[in-house]
């Protein structure tokens, strides 16, 4: 048995959600960790301690997220849940434009939608313990980028439901944190990657002829950029501290260009503008 208490992480098959599984076992936590398949499960298993427990989970159904809720509540006994770690997440790009309407739809279920009813469904257990919600966000949510509208959206709404929930939830003392990470080496990026691809192969004609240049431009610093991304193990550290320390920031930002990016956001506007101009060539 734990000496910690217990957390449930969402999106734990692989990424950051794996690295906070792992780590968190490793750390004496007993971990919940949220899966879509149970092979991904299995997978967990063979990496820690007989204490990791998947649960089966699609965050973007509701009955699902509410049979892992009972799961746990069971499974938890007298022990407390300290910390709900909301992870899962899908990246979704393109020209505003010409994003397909479901595919934005689902974006914001996953990222942003998903998340809310996992906390409700797991605040009660939270209330009792006086446990910690931590959102991993993005510095997509502070900085907009050309091409990434439907993924910042999502990102930016998780900003303002972080703070929403933090003032909320004050009065039982349930801290609420939110993470920024920049460019983390994870699969997300060469999934985003592979859909673009067969996103702009089956495009009307119309797309490629207005946002063709501007895609490329993306697409190649996009490349660039991964080259540089860091090991999920940078945010778990965030996520350890962030369920351990006394008093926790509100936000914590780590990784390539995350600090870079926030301070370019206090610029104004306009002078942001220029700068993607510049930088993508785009516009004028």
């Amino acid at each position: 048995m734990s000496n910690t208490g217990a957390v449930f992480i969402s999106g734990s098959s692989s990424g950051i959600g794996e690295a906070c599984a792992v780590g968190l076992d490793k750390h004496g936590y007993d971990v919940f960790a949220g899966v879509r398949k149970a092979e991904d499960g299995e997978s967990l298993r063979r990496k820690t301690s007989q204490r990791l427990q998947p649960v089966l989970v699609d965050i973007a159904d509701e009955n699902q997220i509410k049979a892992a809720g009972e799961t746990v509540r069971r499974a938890l006994g007298a022990r407390p849940l300290v910390g709900l770690i909301n992870n899962a997440g899908i990246f979704v790009g393109g020209p505003l434009e010409f994003v397909p309407i479901d595919r934005l739809r689902h974006q914001m279920e996953i990222n942003l939608i998903g998340h809310i009813a996992m906390s409700q469904t797991f605040l009660p257990l939270l209330r009792k313990s006086q446990g910690r919600i931590i959102n991993i966000g993005s510095i997509a949510g502070i900085f907009a980028s050309p091409m990434m509208g439907p993924y910042c959206a999502s990102k930016f709404a998780m900003e303002a439901v972080s703070d929403v929930l933090r003032r909320e939830l004050r009065p039982w003392n349930i801290r609420v944190i939110l993470l920024e990470p920049g460019i983390i080496d994870t699969k997300i990026w060469p999934k985003a990657k592979s859909q673009a691809e067969e996103a702009i192969a089956g495009a009307p004609e119309e797309l490629t002829k207005l946002y063709g240049p501007l895609i490329d431009a993306v697409q190649n610093h996009a490349a660039d950029a991964t080259k540089a991304a860091q090991s999920a193990e940078v945010v778990f550290r965030a996520v350890l501290q962030a369920l351990t320390v006394r008093r926790p920031k509100t936000r914590y930002r780590m990784g390539p260009k995350a600090r870079a990016q926030k301070v370019i956001s206090w610029l104004p506007d306009r002078i942001q503008d220029r700068m993607l101009v510049r930088f993508f060539k785009w516009g004028t």
